[in-house]
């Protein structure tokens, strides 16, 4: 037999001994409200962090498991191109992956020769440049004694050297030995495997784990959150791509050394919106400046806006017929709340995920999962269409 007073749960005898006072006067309404949205909070606020600290330990695990996420997000569109081309299955994961790691291997390695031929001449021009600033800081307009300049280089050193275990954290924050890299490198690919092999069926496991009447909704705004994540890794590959041709060029033409590595590198930080671009572009513009001098380093700096004002209003437009746009107080925010939990993995996956959530919650409270269709006008990472000039 069911208990006819059955004793109340944990909140609601919180919310009875807050809504309603021992000594039976009445609660202003305002602070009612205030305290109901206070606790709610609280325990929201405690959810996420207990949800961030379980990621934290797992890190191992859930890093490689978002980079094959992220991968299989940037091959997606290629690999559903071969298989409605008649591919097997397995012919096209064997041509998207191959044909990745060949391109990636290849890059990997003009790199590394380029860097092999060009280090000593860099750093032999690094220090003849350093030597003329001094100079000029001793007998320009600034009137610095060698002193000075000695204290201010011994603190920049300081600074350094305390930012170096953390940025050596964040950069290696799938594992602190070459084999906890070497294992999430092997997880993450027999992860992106199983994605592209299975994703489908995946899905449908995961799915199930939900009560029955959850699963459409969980189902319709899963892959409304995915196609906002395929979106955006499309977007970011072509943005990476344009960026780094454009300003590596740029930097031969112009005989800054390094253009390869430059080129790389720009193309990997493409990948963490507005921040990347705009910290490997100074990279590059620091290289011509210490090389070939203010004016290069000027005409570099041109080159690289231009690249970007290019890609952003010309190219990613005409090539996409969308581009894929995030506001960009919402990207700073997220990479900076990513870079401060979780290093550098946290700021590469930061927008991407914020996204996905952003979709999943809006299409679950709109309702918008059993169309599947979503008003782009409540979502911080939106598709904007072309606007085509009439003929």
């Amino acid at each position: 037999m069911s208990d006819p007073n059955p004793r109340p749960g944990f909140f609601e005898s919180l919310r009875t001994r807050v809504e309603t006072p021992s000594d039976g006067a009445l609660v202003p309404s305002a602070l009612r409200v205030t305290t109901a949205y206070a606790w709610r909070i609280l325990v929201i606020a405690g959810a996420v962090a207990l949800v961030i600290w379980l990621v934290m330990q797992l890190k191992l695990l859930v890093i490689p498991i978002l980079v094959a996420l992220l991968i299989t997000a940037l091959l997606w569109p290629a690999f559903t191109w071969l298989i409605k081309r008649g591919l097997p299955r397995w012919l096209a994961i064997v041509i998207s992956v191959l044909g990745t790691l060949v391109i990636v291997g290849g890059l990997l390695t003009l790199a590394i020769w380029q860097i092999s031929q060009q280090a000593t001449a860099v750093k032999d021009r690094a220090i003849e440049g350093w030597e003329m600033l001094r100079e000029w800081l001793i007998t320009g307009p600034f009137t610095l004694s060698p002193e000075q300049i000695d204290a201010f280089m011994k603190q920049a050193q300081e600074t350094l050297a305390e930012q170096q275990e953390l940025l050596l954290n964040g950069a290696l924050a799938v594992g602190s030995t070459a084999a906890h890299i070497g294992t999430g490198a092997v997880l993450a690919l027999f992860v992106l495997l199983c994605l592209l092999a299975d994703g489908g069926g995946i899905w449908k496991w995961v799915v199930r784990l939900f009560p029955r009447t959850a699963r459409a909704a969980a189902d319709g705004s899963g892959r409304l959150g995915w196609r906002t994540v395929v979106n955006y890794a499309r977007t970011q590959l072509l943005v990476a791509v344009i960026d780094a041709v454009g300003i590596g060029l740029s930097a031969f033409f112009l005989g800054v050394p390094l253009a390869v590595p430059i080129g790389i590198l720009v193309f990997l930080g493409s990948f963490v919106p507005i921040v990347g671009a705009v910290v490997t572009g100074f990279i590059a513009v620091l290289i011509a400046l210490v090389y070939n001098g203010w004016l290069i380093a000027v005409i570099m700096l041109a080159a690289v806006l231009a690249v970007q004002q290019l890609e952003g209003h010309v190219l990613q437009p005409f090539l996409m017929g969308s581009a894929v746009k995030v506001h960009p107080l919402a990207v700073v925010l997220v990479v900076a709340g990513g870079t401060m939990v979780a290093g550098i993995p946290g700021a590469l996956f930061a927008v991407p995920l914020a996204a996905f959530i952003n979709v999943v919650a809006v299409s679950l409270s709109s309702g918008a999962w059993r169309s599947g269709t979503l008003s782009q006008d409540q979502l911080i990472w939106r598709q904007v269409p072309t606007e085509r000039r009439a003929r």
